[in-house]
């Protein structure tokens, strides 16, 4: 069991103190941070499996699962909830009846389930090679132009999934995203920063009022007084070629993950001032990639560290590890109640077109936002060709197939920036003509839900 140092007396934090992630206060505050990190990580987190068909109860399970195990890998040093991750989005719903549809069956959900998990692996794997040689091949590997490049490709893949939602109810869907953007420009701290849920209640209020909201599979389970239950579980159907022929689609989310730890824990070390967190890069990456090879095993979405919470530890200035602890058992016992699963399950399509018109573009925007921070030199050819090619493959979704393997834009996309970008500065060395090594590897924010 986990110990912490009461941080004063445990009952308030000093003008300009911190409550590090050894410290706590007392239970009866550590359980009132926790329930804000819940609120904070659950918008984005029950949209991953309204988009993509995973069950909700399933996918809360194992994301609270996932983040009491990244605490115990990372030895409780380092704060992080780890929720569903927007990554995962579009190989997932590859895998639907149709270009960015939820998956509608056991079947499909066994088929996506073999990227969930070999993704994990792979990112776990990754972690164990971090660990033991650091992150300076990932630093040459994926500078900003290429790491922002597959961050916005990933968002503006997904473009046409928001427009087949939006059109079955555009009313309803311009309601839910004026209001995902009035809360965003209204709204400062943490309720700026889950302006996509707050979009989502209004959008669902609004539905309500229009009696757009299907309760029926919610009062069958109410009569049948099943408030409490196992979720339910999946396996990946790993004897399945069409598994295997969409595998390469999961790839660049590895990538994506990667960056998003690194830039994780960049961030944490940068507010908690301690230095020595960025030693744990290689645990979080095992970790993270852990607990999505346990997610994929049994029917969760794979997961992420999430910028939501960071924004909540920004605010409160309290790092300490026993809140997450509270946030990750809350989401536990809340997966055990299938009214709540059944309750997301009656957002309307038109809500969910309007918040990820939205959504979608956000993370877009994430991308941008790592060239801006990191001054990407766009007068170079290089970094204009890297994002160019890749912008248009993913955005056109460009395929192609091998056999029973699948390449979708997403993969084609991610494919051209690293070969452009790492070919083109080895020819520029080669003439002597200087080479941009582009920067080191930066945090991206959180594609799982830090859409702002």
């Amino acid at each position: 069991m986990p110990i912490w140092t009461l941080h004063g007396d445990g009952r308030r934090v000093a003008p300009g103190a911190v409550v590090t992630p050894s410290e706590r206060l007392g239970w009866g505050s550590t359980i009132a941070i926790g329930a804000q990190h819940v609120v904070a990580m659950f918008g984005a987190t029950f949209l991953v499996p309204l988009l993509t068909g995973f069950p909700v109860s399933t996918t809360l399970l194992f994301s609270g699962l996932g983040t009491l195990l990244f605490l115990i890998l990372t030895r409780n040093k380092l704060p992080s909830y780890l929720g569903s991750s927007f990554a995962f989005i579009a190989p997932i719903t590859a895998f639907g009846p149709g270009q960015g549809k939820p998956l509608d069956s056991p079947e499909q959900i066994g088929q996506a389930l073999v990227g969930v998990f070999v993704a994990g692996i792979l990112l776990a794997g990754i972690g164990f090679l971090v660990q033991a040689t650091g992150t300076r091949w990932l630093e040459k590997l994926m500078p900003p132009v290429v790491s922002g490049a597959i961050v916005a490709l990933i968002g503006l893949n997904l473009a046409p999934a928001a427009w087949n939602n939006f059109k079955t109810d555009a009313v309803l869907a311009t309601i839910t995203l004026v209001a995902s953007i009035l809360c965003a420009v209204l709204f400062r701290g943490i309720l700026g920063r889950v302006s996509i849920f707050l979009g989502v209640v209004v959008g669902y209020i609004a539905a309500l009022i229009m009696g757009r909201v299907d309760f029926a599979p919610v009062s069958a389970l109410i009569k049948s007084n099943q408030w409490i239950g196992l979720p339910t579980f999946h396996l990946p159907s790993f004897g399945d070629p069409v598994a295997w022929g969409l595998l390469p689609m999961f790839l660049p989310v590895v990538l994506v993950l990667v960056a998003e730890n690194v830039g994780h824990v960049r961030g944490v070390a940068t507010m908690t001032g301690d230095a020595t967190v960025n030693t744990r890069t290689g645990r979080a990456l095992l970790a993270d990639g852990l607990a999505t090879t346990l997610a994929g095993a049994f029917g969760g979405s794979g997961t992420t560290t999430y910028g939501e919470n960071i924004g909540v530890m920004a605010a409160t200035r309290i790092y300490s590890t026993a809140a997450y602890w509270v946030a990750g058992i809350i989401a536990v016992l809340l997966s055990f109640s299938p009214v709540v699963g059944a309750v997301l399950f009656t957002i309307p399509n038109g809500v969910i077109g309007g918040v990820t018109t939205a959504l979608y573009g956000l993370i877009g925007v994430i991308g941008i936002k790592i060239w801006v921070d990191n001054q990407v030199d766009f007068s170079r050819p290089v970094n204009q060709y890297t994002v160019a090619v890749a912008f248009v493959i993913a955005i056109a979704n460009f395929t192609m197939d091998l056999g029973q393997l699948q390449f979708g834009g997403i993969v084609l996309g991610t494919v051209a920036a690293l070969v452009i970008y790492h070919a083109g500065n080895a020819i520029a060395r080669a003439r002597k003509t200087g080479a941009d090594d582009g920067g080191p590897i930066v945090p991206i924010g959180q594609l799982g839900g830090d859409p702002d």
